[in-house]
């Protein structure tokens, strides 16, 4: 490959790992990046080029691994959280219940979001719809949230979070975003809600990466893959940095800068796109 085809993967990996745990939509902004600028689609095809966008994914899913490592091998009984109460703490069942309904919904509508959900045009709605359900969530939910640690979650919590979350089956409405607001409408502080968030990405993430790959494994070709392993290392390290500086800061701004900068950037895509 030439070396700017390998610029383009770093790139990429850049917006996938800055955005995917912020809540302004990685898939959205990949394919903003992507289809009005490097057009991967025009050496990769079109479907190698959507996997792609999602197998970088896998960088920012070690990210997560390596930033909650201790909570994530609690929940396979590989470490013991000092001072957890195994009778109230937060488990391997709270993840599965949580992730469920997207696992199925994105299961049966594969194929229609691949065809007709990967467009600048459909990211644009999305971006104003789940920056609409961040402000909904930031004014109107619980003043004082009952939920201040992921111990304190229940199953029905959980499954709560799960069904918001389906929305970000539509790209560019931010899975992180969704599951966010869902559980700050349903009683869990920011922080809470950003942690559960993360670890319920990891498995979620995985899988859909796997299937993808799975399903599209005969048009994918060797001789893009340094493409895929640049684009994936720089995925990582950028979603380790932002993980941490997201982190530090959902608690004091809450939702509403991002859902402010989803709103101007629809604007300036309308713009573009539709003028």
């Amino acid at each position: 490959m030439e070396w700017f085809d390998l610029f383009k993967a770093v790139i990429l990996g850049f917006v996938e790992g800055m955005t995917e745990f912020a809540p302004v939509s990685s898939t959205g902004h990949l394919i903003i990046v992507d289809d009005m600028w490097l057009k991967s689609q025009e050496f990769l095809g079109k479907y190698p080029a959507n996997t792609f966008k999602i197998v970088i994914q896998l960088g920012s899913i070690l990210a997560v691994v390596v930033v909650f490592w201790k909570r994530l091998f609690s929940l396979i009984g590989l470490y013991k959280i000092e001072g957890q109460q195994a009778s109230s703490s937060f488990n391997l069942l709270h993840v599965i219940i949580g992730m469920m309904p997207a696992v199925v919904l994105g299961f049966a509508f594969k194929d229609l979001i691949d065809d007709y959900l990967f467009g600048v045009e459909t990211v644009i709605y999305a971006l104003v719809a789940g920056a609409i359900l961040m402000i909904v969530a930031d004014k109107f939910g619980p003043k004082k949230p009952t939920v201040n640690s992921l111990d304190d979650i229940s199953y029905f919590q959980a499954l709560k979070i799960g069904f918001v979350q389906c929305l970000s089956l539509w790209p560019g409405f931010s899975r992180s975003g969704a599951t966010i607001s869902g559980g700050v409408l349903f009683g869990l502080n920011h922080r809470v809600a950003a942690d559960f968030t993360f670890i319920m990405a990891v498995p979620i993430m995985f899988g859909a990466s796997l299937v993808s790959v799975m399903k599209n494994w005969e048009t994918l070709s060797m001789d893009y893959l340094s493409f895929y392993i640049v684009g994936f290392v720089s995925a990582f390290v950028f979603a380790l940095i932002s993980i941490r500086f997201f982190l530090k800061l959902i608690s004091r701004i809450k939702l509403m800068p991002f859902a402010i900068y989803r709103l101007v950037l629809a604007a300036i895509l309308a713009i573009i796109v539709f003028l």
